[in-house]
């Protein structure tokens, strides 16, 4: 058995044998869910395969190879029409410098676009009846010439844009004049916000059909909704709680089958599934009662060593997590943040909410008050606190998912406290 660990190409994944976690019966669902789709989940959760699988769903230049991809998987036995019928671009705004100025910023992204279109051209050539004119300082520009391309054809064009708050959030968290690069991106004629005022207005008709978003949280949307105020937030809706993630059952197959393959007791692959219930389950997204999944990048990193060497890695915690602490940092410099911070270290005391909040920008945040949910809602989004259940009177209790989240709040406490 081989696991994807670090691997977020569907059709490498599929067509090379790793173990997958069969999602692709949501497909449909999201097909019909909307047209400006966004989907948050904590990094490293996950969405960039997400984006994968449906870009190789609905990719027009890969209708020959839709049953050596999906023939096998759920969405194979039942397809939708829409399957192979779209030109399919991406972006990765993870790609994106957040270092330097403004200026280095927006050069930075029309960089990002360019690429992301010159690698489209390439792609589609022999579908497109027109060349497409890049523009090397302007990529929306060169956006609307790849629009007017596909205009040209009988298909409509799928964006997925995947981390679409990556670097404005680098740019939030930064400790030097932070904010006031921040507003600039994101306020009035910023570059974000007009990139997606380009989107907004090239799909009334004009070539985009669908457009799929992942981020972490809705803060960086939020804040440049008048740009773009036609998506519709599906993270908390309870069909695509485990889009992301793993249950335990399969978790517990892949043990079962690593115990197999090592010879080991039933009793030791036991124990190494508490071991990862203890560290990596816990997450809830939405209000429903469906199971804790488990990280599955955390998991992943677990089988995969475990697999190779039969035996626990000597580190539980992957050392591409560590990130998170930063996260943590920047939530503790906020309003009320090392209040909340302590609050979710107390089981006897844990952070109260009426409702998870979907939309809130950093203004929100730095001049909420102590009873607002916004920096609560936060840290849900952010990974670090999840979804317990519902106290008497029907607010919302949080609680830190695992032992690895809550190692990231120690590790924290312990700086600040040491001289």
């Amino acid at each position: 058995m081989k696991f994807p660990y670090g691997i977020a190409d569907f059709y490498a994944l599929i067509t090379e044998g790793y173990f997958y976690a069969d999602r692709t019966d949501r497909i449909a669902s999201i097909e019909e869910a909307g047209k400006h789709l966004l989907f948050l989940r904590p990094r490293r959760f996950g969405k960039s395969l997400v984006l994968s699988m449906l870009e190789n769903y609905y990719d027009v230049a890969r209708a020959g190879e839709f049953e050596k991809i999906f023939g096998h998987l759920s969405i194979g036995q039942n397809p939708t029409v829409k399957h192979n019928q779209y030109f399919v671009m991406r972006w990765d705004f993870s790609m994106v410098a957040s270092h330097g100025d403004v200026r280095a910023i927006e050069r930075a992204l029309h960089d990002h676009l360019n690429a992301a279109i010159h690698y489209f051209r390439l792609q589609y050539q022999a579908l497109l009846p027109n060349t497409i004119e890049l523009h090397p300082d302007n990529g929306i520009a060169s956006f609307h010439a790849a629009i007017a391309a596909v205009n040209q054809t009988p298909h409509k064009l799928y964006l997925l844009i995947d981390e679409y708050d990556n670097f404005a959030n680098e740019v939030m968290a930064a400790q030097i004049g932070g904010k006031d690069r921040y507003a600039t991106l994101v306020h009035g004629e910023g570059i974000l916000k007009t990139v997606f005022k380009a989107i907004k207005s090239l799909s009334s008709g004009q070539g985009i059909d669908k457009v799929f978003i992942t981020g972490v949280s809705p803060v960086v949307m939020s804040d440049i909704s008048s740009g773009y105020n036609v998506s519709k937030d599906i993270s908390l809706r309870p069909e695509y709680h485990d889009l992301c993630g793993f249950h335990e059952s399969e978790v517990a197959g892949a043990l079962e089958e690593i115990g197999r393959e090592c010879g080991l007791a039933s009793a030791q692959v036991a124990e190494a599934l508490a071991m990862m219930r203890t560290f990596y389950n816990g997450y809830r997204f939405g209000y429903g009662d469906g199971p804790l999944l488990y990280n599955p990048t955390l998991a992943l990193y677990f089988l995969d060593e475990y697999r190779r060497d039969c035996a626990y890695p000597r580190a539980i915690l992957d050392s591409n997590l560590a990130m998170d602490r930063n996260r943590i940092e920047y939530i503790a410099a906020l309003p009320h943040g090392n209040e909340l911070i302590t609050r979710a270290l107390d089981p006897t005391n844990p952070p109260l909410i009426g409702e998870l909040a979907n939309r809130f920008g950093v203004e929100d945040m730095l001049k909420a008050t102590k009873d607002q949910p916004f920096l609560a809602s936060l840290m849900v989004y952010l990974g670090i606190l999840t979804i317990s259940d519902r106290d008497a009177v029907g607010r919302l209790v949080l609680r830190i998912p695992n032992l690895v989240i809550r190692r990231l709040y120690v590790e924290r406490i312990r700086d600040a406290l040491l001289p």
